[in-house]
């Protein structure tokens, strides 16, 4: 049987994060707020300097997801 995870289940939280210049607004679920911060601090980078990063490579993408997707991919991808 399964359980749940051990802080029970959060839905997403809405941040602000200046992307080239230009203020955007995105949703993820706590964990991956966290995993987003402990990735930028392993790349040594802020955390907009990896979101912006990381939208560089999704726009180029072949039928590109929206940004919390491939945030969420992203990070699901570079795991550890």
């Amino acid at each position: 049987m399964i359980a749940a995870p051990g802080g029970g289940f959060h839905g997403p939280v809405k941040r602000s994060i200046t992307i080239a210049g230009h203020q955007t607004s995105i949703s993820l679920e706590p964990v991956f707020w966290g995993a987003l911060e402990a990735a930028a601090v392993r790349h040594a980078l802020p955390l907009s300097a990896l979101v912006a990063e990381i939208d560089a490579v999704r726009i180029v993408a072949n039928d590109p997801p929206n940004l919390a997707s491939a945030l969420r991919t992203w990070l699901f991808d570079n795991r550890g």
